[in-house]
C-alpha cells in the first residue's frame, strides 16, 4: 500500500506541476495516467462503477464551485481558479488514494483561507487517527477546526477504508456524529479526506450523474492521505519521497 500510495502520490505533484492558467483539466489527468502507469499501477479510479456505468476517466478533477468528481474536458483553468483533484493508484493488488485543492495563479484571501483550513483539517483528523480512539474522533477533529474558521463539512460524502478495494468498511465522516463508531485498531487502513464548503454545506450532483457541486456554487476544497493506523502516530502512506 505504501508503494500505491507513493505512485498516486507522484501522479498528483505532477498535476501539481503542471497545473497553470490555460492548461485544460484533461491535460492533468493525462499526465497522471502517465505517471501511474509509467509505474505499472493502474489508475483506481478509471472504470469505477457506483452501479450506473464506470467512471470515465483516471482521476476525479474539479474546479471551483465542484466537490469531488470531476470529470476531465477541455475546459481551460483560468486565473484565480481552485482546483481540487483526486487520485487514485492500483498496484500488485492494493489502492492508494490522495487528494489536494490546489491555486491558479493568484486566487482571492478567501479562496487561500478556505485551501489552508481544509489542509490543516487533513491533519487535524490524521493527528486524531491513533489506536485506541474511534472513528468519530476523526471527524470530530475536522469539523472543530473548519468549522472555527466559518466554513462547513459536506455531509453527503465521507472518507473511508481502503486496501485491497478502493471503498472499504469503514466510512470515515468529516463531521461530529452522536455514534463514536468503530475502535481504531493497528493495521486499519483508511482514506481521510475533509471536504469544505466555503459556503452552506449542501450539495447536489449534475446531470452528468459524477460531477458533485456546491448548493450555492460558492468554493469548495478538498484534501486526502492514505494513512495506517499504528501503535503510535498515524503513518501516512501517500507521500511522494
Amino acid at each position: 500500500m505504501r508503494q500505491a500510495g507513493r505512485i498516486a502520490a507522484l501522479a498528483l505533484a505532477a498535476a501539481e506541476a503542471l497545473a497553470a492558467p490555460g492548461v485544460t483539466t484533461r491535460e492533468l489527468e493525462r499526465e497522471m495516467r502517465r505517471v501511474i502507469t509509467g509505474y505499472g499501477a493502474k489508475p483506481s479510479f478509471l472504470g469505477y462503477d457506483l452501479g450506473f456505468g464506470g467512471f470515465p476517466s483516471g482521476a476525479c478533477i474539479s474546479v471551483n464551485e465542484q466537490v469531488i468528481h470531476g470529470l476531465p474536458s477541455n475546459r481551460a483553468l483560468a486565473e484565480g481558479d481552485v482546483v481540487s483533484i483526486d487520485v487514485g493508484a492500483f498496484y500488485e493488488g492494493y489502492h492508494g488514494d490522495t487528494a489536494a485543492t490546489l491555486p491558479i495563479g493568484r486566487i482571492s484571501e478567501a479562496a487561500q483561507a478556505l485551501i489552508d483550513a481544509t489542509r490543516e483539517a487533513l491533519y487535524k483528523g490524521i493527528g486524531a487517527a491513533r489506536a485506541g480512539g474511534r472513528v468519530g474522533d476523526i471527524g470530530a477533529a475536522v469539523a472543530a477546526h473548519v468549522e472555527s474558521r466559518g466554513f462547513s463539512v459536506v455531509r453527503d460524502f465521507v472518507g473511508h477504508g481502503v486496501g485491497a478495494k478502493l471503498h472499504e468498511e469503514p466510512t470515515v465522516p468529516n463531521y461530529a456524529q452522536k455514534s463514536p463508531g468503530p475502535r481504531l485498531t493497528p493495521g486499519m487502513t483508511l482514506a481521510i479526506e475533509p471536504m469544505i464548503n466555503e459556503g452552506a454545506y449542501k450539495v447536489e450532483t449534475l446531470p452528468d450523474r459524477w460531477t458533485v457541486v456546491t448548493k450555492d456554487r460558492k468554493l469548495s476544497a478538498h484534501f486526502e492521505h492514505t494513512v495506517a493506523i499504528t501503535a503510535g502516530d498515524a503513518d501516512i502512506l501517500t507521500l511522494a519521497g
